[in-house]
């Protein structure tokens, strides 16, 4: 039998490394093995993943030396960073750049940069209708991500640039769930107009990103966009209404005023919904759900997601 093809995963204890590890362990027969590339070995979600049957190799995405003994000795790599961690987009591209020179330096065959667009190609910084954070960037979360996808290539490693979307795990655990109002109605809140949001249950990108690896050289060299469903305020309300056995109402705010709402990101996330709403046609032509599923034949729907996971959305 041929040897087992390593993936090394950046963010194994995470949302979208950690959906790529399960889909890996879940396929035994798949022909490949997964190396889960975390900061703490010894925590309980990497002892977990050991347990599960994934070797598991500490490295920090700050020290690149660590970063290339991790990958060393394997077929590819998942990359991805976490801008909540440190709300620092700078910090962002020097991890990309130190995974990117990593690949390099141990001859990957196949690494998968999960990354967002550049809102700047679409809102200059010039461009007064969205305020610049910063003093260079539009949508922190996004530009540092996008504009630093070149390096890769750059590098000469062969890489596919993965077009994530918004998490459905949003409204369990970033506070975006349904608020109750003055009246005490249920709301969901976000300056979105009528227009769709694109997203995807968080597990569902590993999946894709597993489908990408297993099609070989088919996606190396190529941007793939995925998303799960494509769903607006009004229809996400309504799911949440029989969900929940409770109405819930869709609060279509101002950007402005969902940048002032003080929390942690406010800024920035106010100006991706506002990305999301003025360039939505792009943004959701960049990401079919019929690609995503020959990705991931499991790829859920919005409603789908609910089904599954109403129990755990907190209702404030």
């Amino acid at each position: 039998m041929a040897e087992k093809k390593i993936i090394a995963v950046i963010g194994a204890t995470g949302a979208q490394g950690g959906g790529l590890v399960r889909a890996i362990l879940n396929d035994p027969n798949g022909g490949f093995a997964v190396r889960a590339i975390t900061r703490k070995k010894d925590s309980d979600k990497a002892k977990a993943l050991a347990k599960a049957g994934a070797e598991v190799v500490e490295a920090d995405l700050d020290d690149a030396a660590s970063l290339k003994k991790a990958f060393a000795g394997a077929h590819g790599a998942f990359c991805v960073t976490n801008f909540w961690e440190h709300f620092n987009a700078d910090k962002e591209q020097a991890q990309a750049r130190n995974m990117a020179d990593a690949a390099r330096a141990t001859g990957l065959k196949h690494v998968i940069w999960s990354t967002l667009e550049d809102v700047r190609r679409w809102v200059p910084l010039t461009d007064k209708r969205m305020p610049t954070l910063g003093g260079k960037w539009k949508v922190p979360h996004f530009d540092g991500k996008g504009s630093i996808d070149h390096v890769w290539n750059d590098l000469g490693v062969p890489t596919t640039l993965l077009l994530t979307s918004f998490y459905w795990e949003n409204f369990i655990y970033f506070g975006m769930g349904p608020k109750a109002g003055a009246d005490g109605t249920l709301a969901i809140s976000m300056p979105m107009g009528d227009r769709p949001l694109s997203g995807i249950g968080a597990g569902d990108i590993g999946a894709c990103a597993y489908g990408i690896f297993k099609a070989g050289n088919e996606y190396i060299g190529k941007t793939v966009g995925i998303a799960g469903d494509h769903v607006s305020g009004k229809d996400m309300a309504s799911a949440f209404s029989k969900a929940l056995g409770k109405k819930v109402v869709y609060n279509d705010m101002k950007p402005e005023d969902y940048r002032a709402l003080g929390f942690p990101g406010a800024d920035d996330l106010g100006n991706m919904f506002q990305f999301y709403r003025d360039f939505n046609e792009d943004f959701v032509a960049a990401r079919p759900v019929e690609k995503a599923k020959k990705l991931n034949p499991k790829l859920s729907s919005f409603q789908q997601w609910l089904d599954a996971h109403a129990k755990e959305v907190p209702v404030a």
